[in-house]
């Protein structure tokens, strides 16, 4: 089943609150964490995750990107979050960092910049219980959808499948109702949409309407996911 999980860096940071609200529904809230080091922009850390937790029964995705995620990450799970992610390109130790998040009750996740490959890191799957796909470079919401991410989308999904998982396939990036199903098609079942939900005149009815455009693009075999 698709979920959706609309990125509060769409959503107007001095109204979270509400901005978590309307978007009842949805299946995840993705927070964005940029440090203005690992990438080149400063949005939020964990007292605002703390608070937004506190303000929201949605659960909390956290996408850390953010150098030394080591030693910061287990701190977000700590704050309330549901799902860390941390960037395999900033990790020191990964399969470390993925079981301390684990074992504090989280989901771990790990994230790919477009340039990266999954080839090297298939032996990591099983200490993982999400992958994220970057479909732009991370740092700023609003981008262009990477087409030439596609493949490496379903060389992921045959490398999940290859090794028996049940792990969740992210995209996170110029997700819209354009190219949601092409990311569907290509094994992604978990959707990261910042502007398509938060630029609609119903964030809610946008997440709904995302989440149908991915269903029916799904390949037969994902309804088992």
């Amino acid at each position: 089943m698709a979920q959706i999980n609309p990125s509060m860096l769409s959503a107007d940071f001095a109204r979270l609150a509400d901005e978590a609200k309307a978007v009842q529904g949805a299946d995840w809230l993705h927070v964005d964490v940029m440090d203005n080091h690992f990438v080149p922009n400063l949005t939020l850390g964990v007292p605002v995750v703390e608070a937004l937790g506190r303000a929201t029964d949605t659960p909390l995705d956290c996408h850390l990107m953010i150098e030394d995620p080591d030693r910061w990450a287990p701190a977000y799970v700590d704050a309330g979050a549901g799902s860390v992610t941390f960037h395999v390109e900033a990790a020191a130790a990964p399969v470390r960092l993925a079981r301390e998040i684990r074992a504090k009750g989280a989901r771990a996740s790990m994230a790919l910049r477009p340039a990266t490959p999954i080839e090297p890191y298939e032996d990591l799957l099983p200490e993982l219980d999400m992958l994220l796909v970057m479909t732009v470079e991370p740092g700023f919401g609003g981008q262009a959808f990477l087409d030439v991410m596609l493949p490496k989308i379903r060389r992921t999904r045959r490398l999940i499948e290859r090794h028996g998982l049940s792990l969740w396939l992210q995209v996170d990036g110029g997700v819209s109702a354009e190219t949601i199903e092409r990311c569907a098609e290509a094994g992604a079942d978990v959707f990261v949409a910042g502007s398509a939900v938060y630029g609609a005149e119903d964030p809610a009815a946008a997440v709904s309407a995302l989440r149908e455009l991915a269903e029916r693009a799904a390949p037969p075999h994902a309804t088992s996911r």
